[in-house]
């Protein structure tokens, strides 16, 4: 079973169980790592047995993909922001987006009425902001806390529009399986994808000994908390009000004329 998952610390620290093999499976793994766009795209050539997905781009998927109740990723409190070099207004700015069918650009597109995506690799956005390439920078994973480091400042979060909008949680990230894999082996995989999620949180050091592999120079701590804002009770199993926030995201981009609103089929 191929297996992809981003080279992020909390997709690395829930799968750690798993990949590590204190989490056994009656069935082979093969493990594959690359960024969040470059999952989403290679999906919609079904590529992967599971993978990490965009909750914007199961809206593309589900006819081929089935979302995992395990593997969640759900903002609370916090989600994508856009940065720049100084404060500006958001409207009608070149705004670089780590991919089209990531659920920050959705969210983007959602919240603003005008401006021009410029499409990079998501480790790409902050650098191409600093360097002056482009106005503004729609930031993903540690990027949304490290970006002032940088010394960049939040012209737009993410998470407070959505909140004022729908008092709702944030769906931004799921695992997902594909169809055509026999019923009871889909099943056999959620049931270890959901105690690899366990074994992290009952090892928190251990799991974060392997995370630490995808820091990309951050320190321990930092590491720390941007995997536990990710892997939580979310994640180990999704709640009725998860469901309810994808629901309402898709609901909102059916209206705004951007994709028909997709079936929801959680495993």
């Amino acid at each position: 079973m191929l297996i992809a998952h981003t080279p992020d610390a909390d997709d690395a620290f829930m799968f750690y169980g798993l990949l590590s093999g204190k989490i056994s499976a009656n069935f082979e793994i093969k493990h594959l790592v690359e960024d969040i766009e470059t999952l989403n795209r290679g999906a919609f050539d079904a590529e992967f047995d599971v993978t990490a997905l965009s909750v914007h781009a199961y809206a593309f998927l589900h006819s081929q993909y089935r979302i995992l109740s395990a593997g969640a990723s759900v903002g609370d409190g916090y989600g994508p922001v856009v940065v720049a070099g100084r404060g500006m207004d958001v409207e009608g700015k070149r705004i670089a987006v780590p991919g089209k069918y990531t659920t920050a650009n959705l969210l983007l597109k959602l919240a603003v009425d005008d401006f021009q995506p410029v499409e990079m690799r998501f480790d790409e956005v902050i650098p191409a902001v600093k360097q002056g390439e482009i106005d503004a920078g729609l930031v993903i994973h540690e990027g949304q806390i490290t970006y002032a480091q940088h010394g960049l400042v939040k012209i737009l979060d993410l998470w407070d529009w959505w909140h004022a909008k729908t008092g709702l949680l944030l769906p931004l990230g799921v695992n997902a399986i594909k169809r055509d894999i026999p019923e009871a082996m889909q099943r056999e995989f959620l049931a270890v994808m959901r105690e690899s999620v366990r074994y992290a949180l009952e090892h928190v050091e251990e799991a974060l000994q392997y995370a630490m592999k995808y820091a990309r120079g951050a320190d321990k701590e930092l590491v720390k908390k941007f995997a536990l804002m990710y892997v939580n009770k979310y994640t180990y199993e999704m709640p009725e009000e998860v469901l309810k926030a994808h629901d309402e995201l898709y609901r909102m981009a059916e209206r705004a004329g951007l994709f028909a609103r997709p079936p929801l089929d959680i495993l």
